[in-house]
């Protein structure tokens, strides 16, 4: 398994999905490299599963918020002729406030399908109990 780290902003509020009763939210990442009239951006699609996608973390998933992504990478050929990134997320870690310097605002995520009950909050799903939600908390 090939596995990709990486850092940027998301580049929109992350949506909620229901595929085959698993819970899965997408969203895209900008990631920065070069510099002056060298810089460029590449965007990631990024894909978190399962119950990680059922907490309170896509509340914070909105455009603008720093995070660090890991996962599997692989590559989508849509029918534009178009390569895109796409990463099947292991791990997701809110690094730092906005780039405009508010903290993130919890929000509901918005939602293409209607969601299935999760069979409500648990230690599983208390994205509270995270040190590094506790810390980014602090921060802001």
């Amino acid at each position: 398994m090939n596995v990709l780290t990486a850092t940027g902003n998301l580049g929109q509020d992350c949506k909620t999905n229901t595929v085959s009763g698993t819970a899965v939210v997408n969203f895209s990442v900008a990631m920065k490299s070069g510099f002056g009239d060298k810089e460029q951006t590449v965007w990631l699609d990024c894909a978190l599963w399962g119950k990680a996608a059922e907490g309170k973390l896509p509340g914070y998933l909105v455009k603008g918020q720093a995070v660090a992504v890991s996962g599997e990478l692989s590559t989508f050929e849509a029918d534009n002729g178009k390569t895109y990134l796409k990463l099947r997320c292991n791990n997701v870690d809110l690094i730092g406030k906005k780039e405009d310097g508010q903290a993130p605002q919890q929000r509901q995520p918005a939602q293409t399908q209607p969601q299935q009950a999760t069979g409500g909050p648990g230690p599983e799903n208390d994205f509270d109990n995270v040190p590094f939600a506790k810390l980014n908390a602090l921060l802001a």
